[in-house]
């Protein structure tokens, strides 16, 4: 089996399970992954995450033009916005999860700092998660809102829209953008408390001994 063959059944099966588990619905959300060659697959427009095809994935060459495969998701600019962006960047996620998008609608929500400070591994996955105003999906707008941030976060939250996480491969993605949604899940849950959120110190820790981009 060859590196891309593995990994268009790897974006596939990770699409899968976040759609079987109801972390995004109908024909939502987005997924990529950087190849070895500096190319990407793409999740095609239209398409439910829950029946992917790895053979039908949009296939794009190092120079950012499309070689194969279906037409790809019409938010490409955001994927690209990472890509160029942050270095570090081999996969991106999109998903239109509930919670995230319920909580992005508060008026409370700290814009520059989008999730309470509930547990440690949103830090330690996210570091500061930043919250970008409504554009229409689609609209280049989300893109240029990326490139803005200049590559100083790995996660953002579109309101009234969905999260986008960049990881280091298709895996870590998946795992950091499925912890931002538990995150947000947890701020509803206890939404009128008055949680014990983590300190300054705790959060300042984690940081120092897991090497979080968090200044940014």
């Amino acid at each position: 089996m060859t590196e891309e063959t593995r990994l268009r059944e790897t974006i596939c099966t990770l699409a899968k399970s976040m759609f079987t588990r109801g972390l995004t619905s109908g024909s939502t959300g987005n997924i990529s992954a950087r190849l070895p060659d500096g190319g990407l697959l793409v999740s095609p427009t239209g398409t439910s995450f829950g029946r992917l095809d790895p053979a039908r994935l949009a296939r794009f060459d190092a120079a950012g033009r499309h070689i194969g495969g279906d037409a790809p998701t019409k938010e490409m600019p955001l994927h690209a916005a990472f890509y160029d962006t942050r270095s570090t960047a081999g996969a991106v996620v999109h998903l239109h999860a509930c919670h995230s998008v319920a909580l992005s609608t508060l008026p409370e929500v700290d814009p520059d700092d989008f999730l309470p400070r509930i547990t440690p591994y949103a830090i330690m996955l996210l570091g500061r998660v930043k919250l970008l105003p409504y554009m229409r999906p689609g609209d280049p707008a989300m893109g240029q809102a990326v490139r803005g941030l200049a590559g100083k976060r790995s996660a953002v939250m579109l309101a009234n829209h969905g999260p986008v996480v960049a990881g280091r491969d298709v895996e870590a993605a998946c795992n950091a953008i499925e912890e931002l949604e538990a995150t947000a899940r947890l701020a509803l849950v206890t939404r009128g408390m008055t949680p014990r959120l983590l300190t300054d110190a705790q959060v300042q820790d984690l940081v120092t001994t897991f090497n979080v981009e968090w200044d940014a």
